[in-house]
Formats: C-alpha cells, structure tokens, sequence
C-alpha cells in the first residue's frame, strides 16, 4: 500500500515559494511563523532555488533543506568543494514519513553528480545524521574566564612584543577580515569559506529582522611591522553587584588570529578591560590555547563541549588524497555505504613528503568501517583504536586500527570557526 507521505512531492521550489518555504522553515526551528518581507528580500539575494528544496502537501510546504556550495580545508591546508547542507526542517505535523530521507537522497544525488568530495553539515540533533553517512569530524569548547582568579597584570595595557590593539569599525572589519580569514583558513583543517554576505551580516551591514543586532566592539592586533593577525569581535552587559562594584561580562562572538601571539594579545585584551569581571570565550577549538595563556589556567572553566562540523565523504579517492599524513604506510580499508555514493575497497599509501595515494583495490581489507566512521577519522580528530573498542570499525587485521591512527591523527585538532 502507498502511504499518503510517498506521494507527497519533494521537489526545488520556485522564487514565488520563498515566503511560503520560509514560513516552513521559522516554523520548525520554534521561531514565529510570521514572515516580513524584508526577511523574504533578504533570502531571495543568496539562496539558490534548485538546491533550494520543500515537501509540499497541498500548497503548504511542510519540509525544509537547502545547500550551497563551500571549500573546507582538509588536513595539510588544501582546499575541498564540499555540499554544505542547512536550513533543514520537518514540520511538525509531518514528521516520520520520511520527507528527510528524500530531501537528502535527492541532495547527495545530486552533490555526487556535481563533483563534490563530501557534504557537511552542523547537526542540530545528534541522532538524525548518522543515518545518511554522516559522521562527526570537529567539536567546539566554550570557557568561561574568572578574571579575578586569571592572574594577569591588571595594569596591561599593550601586547609585550611590539604588536598593538586597535579598537576598529564593522567598515574596517569589512575591509580586513576577509584576508585575515583566508590566511587562517588556508592553515586550519575543518575550517570553511566565508562569502561577503557573512562579513556583511556579522557586521550590521545587513541586518536580519529574526535577530536583534547590538553593535560589538571589534579588536584587531597588528603585529610589529603592522601586519593584521588577528580579530576579535565582542560585546559586554552592564552588570553592578549590591555593593555597587561592576561585575561585567564581555562576551566573544568570533576571533580568528594567525598567530600565538595574536592570540595572547586579544585574550589579554579581553581579560584587561575595565569593569570585565569575566570573559565568555564563544566557540573555539577543542585544544585552544586559551586556558594555558593564563598564568592560573583553572580561571578558564569548559562550560560546553559538543560536536560541530559533520563531513559525509562522497569521493574516496579524492578525500583521501587530498590530505596530508604526518607518518608513512599502507592500509587496505573497506568501506561500507549503505547509499551506494562511496562504498568499495581501497589501498591508502600514504609518506609525509609524497603525499598520498588512494587507489581501488581488491586486496583483502584490513579494516572495515562506515563511511560515517571515515568521515569522523578524516580530519584527524578521532582514533580509530577507540572507535573499534565501541565496535564501530572492524578490525579484519590485529593492529590496523593503530595503523590508521598512526596515518590520520594529527598534532593538532581540527577546528570550524564558523555555523552555517
């Protein structure tokens, strides 16, 4: 028998069903359903309709997803075309018919098609994306600082190396940041593009009407001989105790430095601001340096700690040689796929100064996994040893799980600075 759901169509929507699409879409993130036209004028400048996709029962569209295109840094600085996927809703009253599954078939299809070497995602639930191959690849740490307990000099006011601290305007950020950006992302594994909406957007120069901006402060440090390495974009309450002693938050929203030095410098800014009784650090790199730039690290205490970036290989062989690998050696590994996009035998050989090369094979397998599993080992963040000690990789052979741990871990963890 055919479900009434089967025969509901999933399809790209059309520029009139925008407003319709969007009023589906603030509908099933919880937000008012109400959609003012400004919000409509805005969509219509950046979304692209045929990867713009609605499940519609009668005209009312019930089912969300969008994707666009993106370059995220693999390990070792180059760039991979990714499918980056977001905006993605059931509405309520049409959850578990399988609208989801479509959307998502239908996108990797067509991401597969196109080229693409993995999709990514920010999972709002953890449990849903598995299930279409998508595995964790990066997480995010926030800390909250205790300036008080931090023990740095009250009376810093100036970097000790030569560099500076700017306080600039959105304009200048407009003008900075991009360069800045792309000098960290050519550098940082997981990191992903910014087009000139986002600096536009992040900065008030575009103003969405679903989020009430308040204007940040903006801190850049320049190192000695002027160059830009770093920006740090924050903003603070107005908080008195009884006693009347301001007790102020500052709280970051973004900050991206090149440099360890940058870094010190905007942290010792943040925690040098009159009135700044604690500092909120945003989302930052799971291994950031943060706590040990403090002479008492304890005064930064993890407040939240969760997976970010999700990666869903498409193409093997081009994932794989796209990255670096900091040992040398073989591996004969398997992948399975339930969806038919990336599964197959393949032999990795890998040296740090040759690079990599990823070839189909028909070699017995020394492991074997899911392409979920390989999208989470990809970027270097997880073991595959441990991923084995929960049975989620299979080790056809004594020792492979350490072999690949040994050619994928990297020094330093992956990190996405941004959401999408």
């Amino acid at each position: 028998m055919t479900r009434r759901e089967d025969t509901l169509p999933v399809r790209p929507i059309t520029p009139p069903e925008i407003p319709d699409w969007t009023r589906a879409l603030n509908t099933g993130f919880l937000r008012t359903p109400y959609v003012p036209d400004e919000e409509i004028a805005d969509r219509t400048t950046y979304i692209d309709p045929t990867r713009t996709l609605g499940a519609f029962d009668g005209p009312r569209c019930v089912a969300t997803f969008r994707s666009f295109p993106q370059e995220l840094t693999a390990v070792g600085g180059r760039p991979v075309q990714a499918n980056a996927i977001s905006n993605v809703t059931v509405t309520v009253t049409h959850r578990r018919r399988g609208l989801l599954t479509r959307m998502m078939t239908h996108d990797l299809a067509a991401a597969k098609e196109r080229g693409d070497v993995v999709a990514t995602l920010i999972a709002a639930e953890y449990r849903i994306y598995g299930r279409y191959g998508f595995g964790p690849a990066t997480s995010a740490t926030q800390w909250e600082i205790d300036v008080t307990r931090a023990g740095l000099d009250p009376r810093w006011s100036a970097p000790e190396d030569g560099g500076r601290i700017d306080l600039v305007d959105g304009e200048d950020v407009r003008r900075l940041g991009p360069d800045l950006h792309e000098k960290l992302r050519r550098t940082q594994p997981g990191a992903i593009t910014r087009d000139n909406r986002w600096w536009q957007v992040t900065t008030g120069a575009v103003r969405l009407t679903r989020e009430p901006w308040t204007e940040p402060f903006y801190a850049v440090y320049r190192a000695a001989d002027g160059e830009v390495q770093g920006l740090a974009t924050y903003v603070c309450d107005d908080t008195w105790s009884d006693a009347k002693q301001p007790v102020d938050t500052a709280t970051v929203r973004k900050m991206i430095a090149t440099t360890p030095a940058a870094e010190r410098a905007l942290w010792h800014h943040l925690c040098s601001i009159d009135w700044v009784a604690k500092v909120k650090s945003g989302w930052r790199a799971p291994d950031d340096l943060l706590p040990l730039l403090l002479p008492d690290p304890r005064a930064a205490t993890i407040t939240t700690q969760a997976d970010w970036l999700w990666v869903r290989i498409l193409d093997v062989v081009r994932a794989m040689e796209a990255r670096s690998y900091e040992g040398e050696g073989a591996l004969v590994f398997e992948v399975v796929d339930a969806a038919g996009l990336a599964g197959g035998r393949y032999r990795l050989e890998a040296t740090a100064q040759q690079g990599a090369s990823c070839t189909p094979t028909a070699d017995s397998p020394e492991l074997t996994l899911d392409v979920g599993e390989l999208g989470t080992l990809w970027l270097g963040d997880e073991s595959a040893v441990r991923l084995a000690a929960l049975g989620r990789v299979q080790e056809e052979r004594a020792g492979a799980a350490r072999v690949a741990d040994a050619l994928l871990r990297t020094s330093r963890r992956p990190w996405c600075p941004d959401i999408f």
